[in-house]
């Protein structure tokens, strides 16, 4: 029963993620909210919403290992298995210009979480400080692409159109889509905890190793079908922003909303490793977005096999 639960948590996780981001955005743009908006924040941010719930329910559960390790599990998947995989399917070129400004902001959320994981906790403290270097990032986007400074204004425009429903919804189905994607995520995010703990407790692994592969693996699921879909399509700009916009996300608006709701400690295990291979995935990933590199299918088996090889450590 508890592999079943895990299956039905994961599923509930990934419906619910599809359903609020759309619902979300049928709504906003109802609202008369601006394209570039809903990409910047419903699209990237709308899709890391697994993470949130996910790293709630283990820190209010007392288990810092998957609270943290959800993130930090999250934002390498993200690089080296989602990025990978969308390599595979068609091969990429990162625009540098468009995706300079958010990258830089990526590298600030990776030193950002450094700096808290070598501090050694998640104190309400950092968290506050997350979240305003998100208000004050958003701020700054919304302006910068109301004013057309860069082509990240049309990258974030895009991404919405990208996930935008094929026809008009009535809305009466935007709002039942939006509140029952939430519910969904709640409850997938509830069974998907208690059932990777009772895995990890089965098999002798801890909390942290639990959160940072099947964990982190199940909540990326929504990015994983968008990166992989827009490569399919042929839109690699959209597959790598909803990956930028995810991991920024899950530092500044996941961590900091945990801390700030429930402070808990960084597992040593989690500062002394896989906080720095996260690190290492995102001067990586922004080697290949400033040097206007391509990932093509021999740098995506690359990340791949990286990735393969971190989590066959963690669980050796």
């Amino acid at each position: 029963m508890t592999y079943l639960f895990l299956v039905v948590g994961l599923l509930l996780l990934l419906g619910g993620a599809e359903f609020l981001v759309k619902g979300a955005a049928g709504l906003a743009t109802r609202l008369g909210v601006s394209p570039f908006l809903i990409g910047l924040t419903l699209v990237g941010f709308g899709t890391s919403s697994p993470e949130l719930v996910a790293s709630l329910e283990g820190a209010f559960q007392g288990y810092p290992g998957i609270a943290v390790g959800n993130v930090v599990g999250s934002n390498i998947a993200n690089i080296l298995l989602i990025l990978g995989i969308a390599g595979l399917v068609f091969p990429m070129t990162v625009d540098r210009g468009a995706l300079k400004r958010d990258g830089a902001m990526l590298l600030i959320a990776a030193v950002a979480m450094v700096a808290a994981c070598v501090y050694g906790a998640l104190s309400r403290e950092v968290g506050f400080g997350f979240l305003a270097l998100l208000a004050v990032y958003l701020v700054y986007t919304c302006r910068a692409d109301r004013k057309g400074q860069d082509g990240t204004a049309k990258l974030h425009a895009a991404e919405a159109e990208f996930l935008k429903p094929g026809r008009k919804m009535a809305l009466f189905v935007e709002i039942v889509m939006a509140l029952g994607g939430l519910v969904a995520l709640v409850a997938g995010a509830s069974l998907l905890v208690d059932s990777a703990v009772e895995i990890a407790t089965a098999f002798g692994l801890s909390d942290s190793v639990i959160g940072l592969t099947l964990v982190a693996i199940g909540t990326s699921l929504p990015e994983v079908a968008t990166s992989v879909l827009a490569a399919f399509r042929r839109k690699s700009d959209i597959a790598i922003g909803n990956v930028i916009g995810s991991n920024i996300f899950n530092v500044f608006g996941i961590a900091g909303t945990v801390a700030a709701v429930q402070p808990i400690p960084v597992p040593a295990d989690i500062a002394s490793f896989d906080i720095w291979v996260m690190a290492a995935a995102s001067v990586l990933f922004l080697v290949f977005a400033w040097t206007g590199a391509r990932i093509g299918r021999g740098e995506a088996l690359l990340l791949l096999a990286g990735y393969g090889a971190y989590v066959t450590f963690l669980l050796q």
